[in-house]
């Protein structure tokens, strides 16, 4: 049998850094349970206020489940996820078809948006020769 030695000053730093670490971690925990807690109260408010479009059952429905959801670590923001999202949509045409998805996507052709209209209508014309 071998049987190893350890300083006591490397048992310190080795325990030192286990705590620094798993403090960082519940830091950032709270952090995004703080700003999950701040976007929370801001829908709320928006639900209260009939700022948003949908009823307020609904609405409230969905700020919470949004809560719940941030609370897990699976509700994400970022810009590129939308893209990346947005161009698998376009794995379901073949062809032409997808080809003008992603173009319309990418921003080629006109794009009109609103809330009131539910979203964002991307337009675009492709002219073919005739067979």
């Amino acid at each position: 049998m071998i049987t190893t030695r350890l300083p006591l000053r490397h048992l310190v730093l080795a325990a030192a850094a286990t705590l620094l670490g798993a403090s960082a971690a519940l830091a950032g925990t709270a952090r995004v349970e703080s700003d999950a807690q701040a976007r929370y109260r801001q829908d709320m408010a928006a639900c209260t206020s009939g700022q948003s479009n949908q009823d307020r059952a609904t609405c409230r429905l969905e700020a919470k489940n949004a809560l719940t959801t941030a609370k897990r670590g699976d509700l994400s923001a970022a810009p590129d996820q939308y893209q990346q999202n947005a161009l698998k949509r376009c794995d379901a045409h073949q062809g032409d078809d997808r080809t003008a998805c992603l173009a319309r996507i990418l921003g080629e052709g006109n794009v009109d948006s609103g809330v009131m209209e539910g979203g964002i209508l991307r337009k675009s014309i492709m002219i073919t020769p005739a067979q």
